[in-house]
């Protein structure tokens, strides 16, 4: 299924959302530069196992770009590097390049100038992301990601048992560490304390 319209991506980023705001028609127009840059055209169709992207925030545009480009995390193709950043990098596996695409910090006080009548903020910032030519709201450098097997959709690697706590690791996401096979959380690599 070829590209939609802004508008079509709209309603379905507010639908997966709960509501329109700047960060979602950011994260909307972030994607479909990034797919532009790589020359995808159907990402949910033909080209769906062709891209993987990693986001770098945790905030509103981060639920946008799945919305445009299909990738998700249970499918393994949507990663997340928790760099605080409105950026995302999209990896094109089948011609082997990618781009990271990042949002001008200048875009907050751009949209303040394009529409200075606009007194809420939000309100402003969606009608400037809207509009904006993508050379000024984004920057784009082309890099290389380097991803092994594991990380890739469809892999099928080894399940192995943490040797401390008895869980399953799956992907090769285990630690070896003085001849015993670790989960990363008993290896140090904790987010959480056990109570």
């Amino acid at each position: 299924m070829p590209l939609k319209s802004l508008d079509e991506y709209v309603e379905l980023a507010a639908a997966a959302h709960g509501h329109m705001c700047a960060g979602q028609m950011l994260g909307l127009r972030l994607a479909l530069r990034g797919l532009e840059l790589l020359g995808i055209q159907d990402p949910a169709g033909a080209d769906r196992k062709r891209l993987v992207t990693f986001v770098e925030i945790d905030r509103c545009a981060t639920d946008a770009i799945p919305i445009v480009t299909g990738c998700r995390l249970g499918k393994r193709a949507l990663k997340f590097r928790d760099f605080g950043k409105v950026a995302a990098t999209f990896c094109d596996l089948k011609e082997d390049r990618a781009v990271r695409v990042v949002a001008r910090e200048s875009s907050k006080q751009k949209a303040r100038e394009m529409f200075p009548e606009i007194a809420d903020r939000n309100q402003q910032q969606m009608r400037a992301y809207r509009e904006m030519p993508p050379e000024e709201l984004f920057d784009h450098q082309w890099v290389r990601v380097r991803l092994g097997p594991e990380e890739f959709p469809g892999f099928r690697g080894p399940r192995v048992v943490c040797e401390e706590c008895g869980e399953g690791i799956n992907f090769q996401r285990e630690v070896r560490r003085a001849g015993r096979v670790l989960c990363k959380a008993c290896a140090g690599e904790r987010y959480y304390d056990p109570l």
